[in-house]
């Protein structure tokens, strides 16, 4: 059956293995920085796969043993030398140096002590109001971390799960990479397995609520949203989709968290419902809290009773035991089977219960996840699960659910830290409670900033409680920021094309979305110190707006970190030099979301996009000038379950920073989505050369042009997907010059302080003396420093800026 159908090489090669006869020892070299370490005090060691280890049969790297005899023996590749006296592991018997200059006093690791590592995720998010502590990652600034994985779950050769021996056995892996940070964690995934591929639809919005929808309630809300030009990819029903205050619930003893019936007073026509959501072109997840297993007026009850080979005559609960093989065969083939059939698409597992269960070391949560995302692959579908992270090697079971969270800023505040160290132990896909979920007090402001920092996150899902006054949908808000949220909710479906190609980046190449800054700047010690701070794909880096705006500016602010380069702001224009901290001040309906020089991004061209996230017809594409840039869009029809059995649409854009030429040709098309496509050419902080010249497949071609907001527009219409685009606008073509005093005009006439002290600000800013005196002038204004730094900002910011210097 196709859960039991786990792929899987756990065994390493003989020649990457060190131990001898009847040694308690044995000493795996996996790659050039990865060692497995492991003690049986039997001799018998471990070569089923775990939940961390699925892939140990690696190509045997380079390296060298020195074999003492009794005094011990070392293993030395180009990473590490490691030491090992032979006997029982202790912190002086069992040392690694990491070789490279790595720190001065901190590149040794030895067995047991504590690892200071850079962090990697947790289990849940519930409750928290802020920063919890994160469970360990594999990357450090030491060089060096450890994934231990001593009583971990086991799977079988037959696709079940097994548990460790009992005694003391040790199973650990060394990874010893020094700053390689990427190297470690491409290392991770192929031992570990790579992420799947999302479904196209997963990267859209999701409307999610805790709360008792009537079926003609909800299906009216997402009407509302379509009327309202919000576009939806994913409807979620929280638990009241099935049966919870009911009488028949109240005698069976349940507390209602459990169900499987659908609620017939909500829901009187559930497969009506189902495909009523379909209609609109959004797929349904439906929440499932499975511990307290089958009550007698379930549906399933009878059915899964008699599979099961149970009793009914005192229609005695039947408990949920996912360790029993025949209980999970029919949990999945009956329980939800039947709902699936409906329309359910995939299923939002709620595990609460903690980790233990009937079989010593496995963990239901690891269980779920695991059969819930395979058994969702069948009939050759695109598998999703949305549920907990269980530990290392829950990467292969998107999407994480995070759980129900404070609505504060402290929370907010968090998310971007815990969602990018969460790349530090290969796990990409979180999926947050957009706005928070519980408690709190209604602030506009914080619920646009996290709908911002949601479009710019992996998953976007709006969410909340009950509470009837908590409530996600934008028009609630207050003009401002309702406006504000539509903006950006449209903009995530507008990224699409972007975010789709990322995804196929991070099944393929092992990259995941949101990467910390110093994934790419180890050596910079800059990068350590902007936790929220992150590359967004490969093109954008965003800087998150996790606290409220100055009573005195009306702008909100946050330390960023630019690396050596040029960058351009994607909504404002504004161009940076980097290679220095700098405050950034953005109104509300601005977020910091810088790209380099040479970015390409690719969006969907409409100003409303549909449900759905259908491949666009129109694409627009975002290019900042200044150095070459290249990215590929891929597309593919999502009927196929293995990445390697797809047949990807490739389009490759191009652009020659010499020339100034974009060059766009259909790399590699196996099938034809569309016959034509609208292509908008968008050049962000270029207003463009005296003369465009458009060619297809070496024909000149009408094109049309404007200039809107300092960006040269192209547009091109009803080109055909298999055509070579050239667009010409003219050699080393160069960002406008910034002029910051429009700019600090509008800062100066938004902050509410005395006209006074506006008057002395502007008579500084507009001065004609050299720029260093003007920053001295306002350095002499007795101001607040909010205003002093949003100043200074904009001064500061240019390339060849366009005041006098």
């Amino acid at each position: 059956m196709q859960r039991r159908n786990f792929s899987a090489r756990p065994k390493a090669r003989p020649e990457s293995i060190i131990t001898t006869t009847g040694a308690k020892y044995r000493l795996t070299v996996l790659t050039d920085g990865i060692v497995r370490f492991e003690w049986a005090p039997d001799g018998v060691f471990e070569d089923r796969a775990s939940t961390f280890a699925i892939n140990r049969d690696l190509p045997t790297p380079k390296f060298r043993v020195v074999d003492h005899d009794d005094q011990g023996l070392e293993i030395i590749t180009n990473r590490f030398h490691l030491y090992y006296d032979k006997k029982p592991f202790s912190a002086s018997g069992l040392t690694a140096q990491v070789l490279g200059k790595i720190t001065n006093y901190r590149s040794l690791w030895r067995f047991g002590e504590a690892v200071t590592d850079l962090g990697g995720t947790a289990r849940t998010l519930d409750e928290a109001d802020g920063r919890i502590p994160l469970g360990p990652g594999i990357l450090s600034r030491s060089g060096f971390a450890v994934v231990d994985d001593s009583a971990s779950m086991l799977f079988t050769d037959d696709g079940w799960v097994g548990s460790r021996r009992e005694g003391h056995y040790v199973d650990g892996y060394l990874f010893a990479y020094g700053h390689d940070y990427r190297a470690s964690i491409q290392a991770f995934y192929s031992i570990s397995g790579s992420q799947p591929l999302l479904p196209r639809w997963a990267l859209g919005n999701w409307w999610s609520r805790y709360y008792a929808y009537r079926a003609d309630e909800y299906i009216a809300l997402m009407d509302q949203f379509e009327g309202q030009g919000v576009p939806l990819s994913v409807a979620v029903l929280d638990m009241d989709w099935h049966l919870v205050d009911d009488e028949r619930v109240r005698n069976a003893g349940s507390s209602g968290w459990t169900g499987y019936t659908w609620n017939r007073d909500l829901f009187p026509q559930p497969s009506a419902f189902c495909s009523e959501i379909h209609r609109r072109k959004l797929r349904l997840t439906l929440n499932d809290h499975p511990a307290d297993g089958v009550h007698s007026y379930e549906d399933s009850y009878k059915e899964m009773a008699e599979a099961l080979n149970l009793d009914t005559s005192n229609n005695d609960r039947i408990p949920f035991d996912i360790t029993n093989p025949a209980f999970c065969d029919a949990y999945f083939d009956i329980l939800h089977r039947r709902i699936e059939d409906e329309g359910c698409d995939f299923w939002w597992i709620d595990w609460q219960q903690g980790r233990y269960s009937r079989v010593p070391g496995v963990d239901p949560l690891w269980m779920l996840n695991h059969f819930h995302f395979l058994d969702n692959a069948r009939d050759g579908r695109r598998p999703l699960t949305f549920s907990r992270y269980a530990g290392p090697g829950s990467h292969r079971y998107p999407i994480g659910f995070s759980g129900d969270t404070i609505v504060t800023w402290a929370s907010l505040d968090f998310q971007p830290e815990f969602t990018n160290t969460a790349s530090n132990i290969g796990y990409g896909w979180w999926s947050h409670d957009i706005g928070g979920h519980m408690f709190g007090k209604r602030n506009d402001e914080l619920s646009t900033r996290w709908v911002q920092y949601g479009v710019f996150s992996p998953i976007m899902r709006l969410h909340s409680t009950a509470n009837i006054w908590n409530t996600k949908e934008p028009w609630k808000f207050e003009g401002e920021a309702r406006d504000i949220q539509v903006k950006y909710l449209r903009l995530r479906h507008r990224m699409v094309p972007y975010l789709y190609t990322m995804n196929v980046r991070a099944a393929l190449d092992n990259e995941p979305i949101v990467q910390p800054m110093y994934w790419h700047y180890p050596e910079r010690d800059e990068a350590y110190c902007v936790p929220n701070q992150y590359f967004f794909g490969s093109e954008l880096i965003v800087v998150p707006i996790t606290t409220p705006r100055s009573s005195d500016t009306r702008l909100a602010r946050v330390r960023g970190w630019l690396p050596p380069g040029t960058y351009v702001d994607i909504f404002t224009g504004t161009i940076y030099e980097g290679d220095r901290y700098l405050w950034l001040h953005r109104p509300l309906s601005e977020y910091p979301v810088l790209a380099p020089l040479g970015a390409i991004i690719p969006l969907d061209a409409a100003a409303v996009p549909e449900n759905g996230c259908p491949i666009p017809d129109a694409i627009e594409v975002l290019i900042v000038v200044g150095a070459d840039g290249f990215f590929e869009i891929v597309e593919d029809d999502g009927t196929s379950s293995r990445v390697q059995d797809i047949s990807w649409n490739k389009t490759s854009i191009r652009f020659s920073q010499e020339h100034g030429l974009v060059s766009i040709s259909p790399a590699y098309y196996r099938n034809n989505i569309s016959k034509t496509r609208k292509w908008i050419f968008r050049f962000r902080g270029y207003s463009g050369p005296d003369s465009i010249h458009v060619s297809i497949n070496d024909k000149e071609h009408k094109f049309s042009s404007k200039v809107v907001s300092g960006a040269l527009t192209v547009e091109l219409e009803d080109v055909a997907l298999h055509s070579r685009i050239s667009l010409l606008i003219g050699a080393n073509p160069q960002l406008d010059s910034f002029d910051p005093v429009p700019h600090i005009y509008s800062i100066i006439q938004r902050a509410q302080v005395e006209f006074s002290l506006k008057n002395a600000i502007w008579a500084a800013v507009t001065a004609d003396v050299p720029r260093i005196d003007r920053v001295s002038r306002l350095h002499a204004i007795d101001m607040d420093k909010d205003i002093l730094d949003a100043v200074l900002e904009y001064l500061l910011a240019g390339v060849n800026c366009g005041v006098k210097v």
